[in-house]
């Protein structure tokens, strides 16, 4: 499946997600790894199987096998840290955030790609799962390692839209 398949399976009243796609596909504020990754990962956040097929045969061309890893464990491990970390930073006990998490996150220091890109992707999947502790860490980050705000947003937008036409696809079964 591609891309311009996926487009094609969205019903008429998901037409902004269609233009959405077309234009993300075709920012230029990130590089293509950096671009491609966040489309990479934030498809595996989702886990919509077609969304997944379409982004993964997109990028095939694009991601060197490192990258596609990378994306693949940034979805991983935001899957797991969004959890809990919104969990220490929601429930009412404040005594949680200042226990040790004890989960591993050993792929956070050794992405196998650029930090940045790496940070990057743990931001948009932060995003589409909810964790405003995981997304400060990330901006944090990110900022130190010079991504600009236009580059930060621009992964966060392709995170909603990919997001957004999981779910519809998943709607419409």
């Amino acid at each position: 499946m591609s891309l311009d398949d996926l487009k094609n399976r969205l019903p008429d009243y998901a037409k902004d997600l269609k233009l959405n796609l077309s234009s993300l596909a075709r920012e230029t504020d990130l590089d293509d790894q950096k671009k491609w990754g966040t489309f990479l990962a934030t498809a595996y956040a989702t886990g919509q199987r077609d969304v997944v097929d379409a982004i993964t045969a997109h990028t095939d061309a694009i991601l060197s096998e490192e990258a596609k890893k990378a994306a693949k464990a940034a979805a991983a491990i935001m899957g797991m840290n969004t959890v809990y970390y919104r969990f220490a930073h929601l429930v009412s006990n404040k005594e949680y955030r200042t226990m040790p998490a004890k989960l591993r996150m050993n792929v956070m220091g050794a992405p196998g790609v650029d930090k940045a890109d790496f940070e990057l992707w743990s931001m948009a999947v932060s995003a589409i799962n909810g964790c405003g502790m995981c997304m400060d860490s990330h901006e944090a980050e990110l900022r130190k390692h010079g991504v600009t705000a236009l580059q930060v947003q621009a992964a966060v937008r392709i995170g909603a839209v990919v997001n957004a036409v999981s779910r519809v696809l998943q709607a419409e079964g």
